[in-house]
């Protein structure tokens, strides 16, 4: 089922996303958590596509397995990475053939080493051109990134949200933001694209903290803030895993119930692969 169909009926909506494993043991252990997050009944799972587009293979199995084995709705991260327009026809066919319905369409980061983007010579230079591509030859629905805080490699943020609204008008059906720490970032942002005209679907991406050293590089890379305030509680714990964790599922518990209350479509939690925060901040949402 299409995405924007499942806003439709299902509201709000809860969607997790997961990136392919490097190896056999990981593998198995992802398809566990796959089957242990079916009985929430998610809206869908979205699985990326890695870093200079190195996984293809792995997340069109994934995506395929995850919706024909095991039921759940799926969205297959595409990037512009290292492929030309024929690689990724062949990839959005097979994608067609296999039953999925949604796609996240996506410039993509560089290669490990690169610091720059740069496109396949008979490739894609934008998500922009990658999502008017997918408009025009197929039926299936396209998400595109958002970014609140303004994308890493934008001069400004006013200058990254033409870009989405560019995305937006070559034919995407909905939003999926950047992770995010104060909801204020969120509404500004959302305020902006609905005073630009984009009347698509919005649904904020929440990543729950439950590493304090590993959620200060993560935040670094796309570009996210932590609040002052957040930082200093988490350095006072972060010789205690399970008082990191428990901070950062409340903490997201707040976040989340503050922007349903607002009006939000849903929430696509960003897992890195470990979703028992999500789960138990998930079932509290759903109480």
């Amino acid at each position: 089922m299409r995405i924007t169909d499942i806003l439709e009926s299902h509201r709000p909506a809860f969607s997790l996303e997961f990136f392919p494993p490097k190896s056999d043991e990981e593998t198995v252990q992802l398809f566990q958590t796959l089957n242990e997050v079916k009985r929430l009944a998610p809206a869908f799972v979205s699985v990326t596509y890695g870093a200079g587009g190195g996984t293809r293979d792995k997340t069109l199995k994934i995506v395929q397995q995850a919706n024909s084995e095991i039921g759940l709705e799926v969205a297959a991260h595409l990037t512009c990475v290292g492929c030309s327009r024929i690689g990724i026809r062949e990839i959005l066919d097979e994608l067609v053939r296999s039953g999925i319905e949604n796609v996240v369409a996506l410039r993509g980061d560089p290669p490990k080493g690169e610091t720059k983007f740069a496109p396949h010579p008979n490739g894609f230079r934008y998500a922009s051109e990658l999502t008017a591509f997918i408009r025009q030859s197929y039926s299936l629905c396209i998400a595109v990134a958002g970014y609140p805080e303004g994308h890493i490699e934008s001069p400004d943020k006013e200058t990254d949200w033409t870009h989405l609204e560019e995305k937006v008008n070559a034919g995407a059906d909905l939003i999926i933001t950047q992770l995010f720490f104060e909801n204020e970032d969120f509404f500004d942002f959302e305020r902006n694209m609905r005073q630009r005209g984009v009347t698509v679907p919005i649904i904020p991406g929440i990543m729950p903290i439950t590493n304090f050293q590993q959620i200060l590089p993560f935040t670094k890379i796309c570009g996210a803030s932590i609040p002052y305030k957040v930082l200093a509680d988490l350095e006072g714990i972060q010789n205690d895993p399970e008082q990191v964790q428990r901070y950062g599922i409340e903490y997201a518990k707040n976040q989340c119930g503050d922007l349903l209350a607002h009006g939000v479509p849903g929430i696509h939690f960003y897992t890195l692969n470990k979703s028992k925060a999500t789960q138990e901040i998930i079932r509290s949402l759903k109480e």
